[in-house]
């Protein structure tokens, strides 16, 4: 759905000008100024739980720079103070609406019953095979309380959630296939003897060969082959492990697609040997 483009705040607006001393008194200040009748520098104080020293401190400052006065017995901001008021709120807000939008605020979730749970049941949530699970009791970690009942393997809602569930990040392990082996009768038992040795992790293949090749290793396992690097990267930040087959010279095409700030740690494998890890870049 099509809406207004955002324009990110300056770095001399929102939240990075209010790390300057002072600035959030002076902010508000000129707000109590233009938003109330205000005839004593106390009242000002009391306010903003200032001493009257440091609110007349922030006065002339404010006063130096053109944006506040004293005029017939009242502070008031100047039209140069009430412009800059406008300006900096506003940057505030644009900048707070531009954090908030990147961060990802759940207030009610569902899970998975680990057990039979009452409707208001204090429940905690742990993830396991990237799913989600909801247990009765108080544990550490993420909690919250059932708003519904459920039994054991059902989907259960749960509001009133506190603290964060912890996510250990997957492991990508990477097969590079040489291309100059693919008709090597050997090469599928060397494959299916890697693959096996982690029997639990999702197993993905890139590209015709590399699918054809895991295929002749006959592990009997499902295989992934459509949207790889999505597939990896979601697994990994859920901390699910995946083991990835592909032929060398498709290496560098899928390494181009993790060209992302959530990069996951790839290891690289080789038949026969593991020669290390690195994390992916974007192939030159």
């Amino acid at each position: 759905m099509p809406g207004r483009e955002r324009v990110a705040p300056s770095p001399r607006s929102g939240l990075p000008a209010l790390r300057r001393s002072g600035a959030v008194s002076d902010l508000l200040f000129l707000f109590e100024c233009e938003t109330r009748e205000i005839g004593q520098l106390r009242a000002i104080a009391e306010r903003l739980g200032l001493t009257v020293q440091a609110a007349s401190h922030t006065f002339r400052s404010l006063s130096r720079r053109g944006l506040v006065e004293h005029r017939h017995g009242r502070y008031r901001a100047t039209v140069r103070g009430r412009d800059w008021l406008h300006a900096a709120l506003g940057g505030l807000r644009d900048d707070l609406a531009e954090r908030l939008d990147r961060l990802h605020i759940v207030r009610t979730t569902r899970a998975i019953a680990g057990d039979a749970i009452a409707p208001g049941d204090a429940v905690t949530l742990e993830l396991k095979d990237g799913i989600l699970l909801a247990r009765p009791g108080v544990g550490t970690g993420s909690r919250g309380r059932a708003r519904t009942g459920a039994a054991a393997g059902a989907l259960v809602e749960i509001g009133e959630l506190e603290g964060i569930v912890p996510l250990p990040y997957g492991k990508v392990r990477v097969v590079p296939l040489p291309r100059d082996r693919l008709e090597d009768p050997k090469l599928a038992r060397e494959l299916r003897a890697l693959v096996e040795r982690w029997p639990d992790t999702l197993l993905f293949s890139y590209g015709l060969e590399g699918y054809h090749t895991l295929s002749r290793a006959r592990t009997f396992r499902p295989i992934v082959r459509f949207g790889v690097a999505a597939g990896i990267a979601e697994a990994a930040r859920l901390g699910v492990d995946s083991t990835l087959v592909i032929t060398d010279r498709d290496l560098p095409r899928l390494l181009e697609q993790f060209d992302r700030p959530d990069v996951p740690e790839l290891e690289f494998l080789r038949l026969g040997e593991r020669t290390g890890r690195g994390r992916a870049r974007r192939a030159r």
